[in-house]
């Protein structure tokens, strides 16, 4: 009886089991003892173009409408859950730097090891190992909110995150990551 129940919230779109330390995993990023990793909003297709050029937004996939109004979404419930400005760090493309602008809450540092592999999974480990270390280097204590891609927070948690999900990773990170929550995008 129980499964069916959970089924049915689940399918309704109501937080389950894996929300239920919801309000302890805000509480740690909040203290600087977790980050927010969040995937780049809506930004329709998959992968980027043949004539990607990272310097240069009009050769890449990027937010739509949806995805600009989801990330300000996102820097609505941050603020809500007492979050105004945190270290925002992002990938240098396009799409997860617009996000990150579009949450409204601070000055945005690129940071390449959030950068997508999608094209050369070979990089994956290493980049994953990058994103570590980065991390970890910075002061304990301080609020952070990464934005980044698909397949980097896959390989660093094996959670496949829906456009504009966000997991909050307890610190220090490690591979795999420990998820304290799943957010659902706004």
């Amino acid at each position: 009886m129980r499964a069916v129940a959970l089924l049915l919230l689940a399918c309704m779109g109501v937080p389950g089991p894996v929300q239920a330390g919801t309000a302890a995993a805000w509480d740690a990023l909040r203290e600087g003892r977790a980050v927010l990793l969040l995937r780049h909003a809506t930004a329709p297709g998959m992968g980027d173009p043949a004539n990607f050029a990272l310097g240069d937004c009009s050769t890449q996939r990027n937010l739509d409408r949806r995805g600009r109004e989801q990330a300000r979404r996102w820097g609505h419930l941050l603020r809500s859950q007492g979050i105004a400005r945190p270290r925002l760090l992002s990938s240098r493309w396009c799409r997860a730097r617009d996000t990150a602008q579009e949450l409204g809450l601070g000055a945005v540092e690129p940071l390449p090891a959030l950068d997508s592999f999608f094209a050369d999974r070979t990089r994956a480990a290493a980049q994953t190992a990058q994103l570590v270390e980065a991390v970890n280097a910075l002061m304990s204590g301080t609020v952070m909110v990464l934005v980044s891609h698909q397949v980097n927070i896959t390989a660093l948690t094996g959670v496949y995150p829906a456009s504009g999900e966000g997991l909050i990773l307890a610190r220090p990170l490690r591979v795999p990551a420990r998820v304290l929550a799943r957010i659902a995008p706004p």
